[in-house]
């Protein structure tokens, strides 16, 4: 398999008032195409600020990030956000579902950035949904739904545009332990039948015994190598 994200010395510092907060420091990491990998640590070990490098929705104060060969870590904003919209797909802990919508409208979202007509929207949104065994729930708003339901909803949204990354911040945080074994079969089914790379920030041990490898960050350092979970 191809190395599909690159990091080389990657550290981020946040300032406040006059200190300065290293979060992470000098991590080194090559990711696979194809790989599911959890990243696990205590609170303030870095891995969210990890995962929102990766993302594109933050940028590092040193070292060099790519992915699929695309150097990311010195775009500007807009540049980052247009490549974040064609590239990545985000599933937070909290749905963030809009309550007025129903769920083919909330998945058809991401795809407003594009210049797909109505028609195909539509289309790919139906799409989504059946690949996430919610078809016959399309035109149920959030409110009717349970959370695996939205937060399948919101799978689906993140998968819609096909990106080349999904990346899953506490997916399973907010769930009863049924509806998080439900979401994390699925997140292994795009993984293992739709060829997804996923990066998955868990503190649930069960939940990232789920993924192909488990990373340790504590205090902005990887303290081992990824090792492979599933054979």
């Amino acid at each position: 398999m191809s190395v599909l994200v690159e990091i080389r010395k990657l550290s981020k510092v946040y300032t406040r008032g006059r200190e300065k907060i290293e979060v992470l420091h000098h991590v080194d990491l090559d990711i696979e195409q194809g790989d599911f990998l959890a990243l696990m640590g205590p609170s303030g070990s870095g891995k969210t600020t990890l995962l929102n490098l990766i993302g594109g929705l933050d940028s590092p104060t040193e070292g060099t990030l790519s992915i699929a060969g695309k150097r990311i870590d010195d775009l500007g904003e807009g540049a980052l956000a247009k490549w974040r919209a064609s590239n990545v797909g985000f599933v937070f802990q909290f749905y963030n579902l809009l309550p007025m919508l129903s769920a083919r409208r909330n998945v058809e979202l991401p795809l407003l950035l594009t210049r797909l007509g109505a028609a195909q929207r539509k289309r790919n949104a139906g799409i989504a949904l059946d690949l996430v065994g919610l078809s016959e729930r399309s035109a149920h708003k959030p409110s009717e739904l349970s959370g695996g339901q939205q937060q399948r909803v919101a799978i689906a949204r993140a998968i819609v545009s096909d990106p080349t990354l999904l990346v899953c911040d506490e997916p399973t945080g907010d769930l009863d332990r049924q509806s998080a074994e439900e979401i994390l079969a699925l997140l292994q089914q795009l993984n293992r039948d739709h060829g997804k790379t996923i990066i998955m920030v868990t503190h649930d041990p069960k939940a990232a015994e789920h993924a192909r490898h488990v990373l340790h960050l504590d205090k902005g350092t990887l303290v081992d190598r990824p090792e492979a979970v599933l054979a």
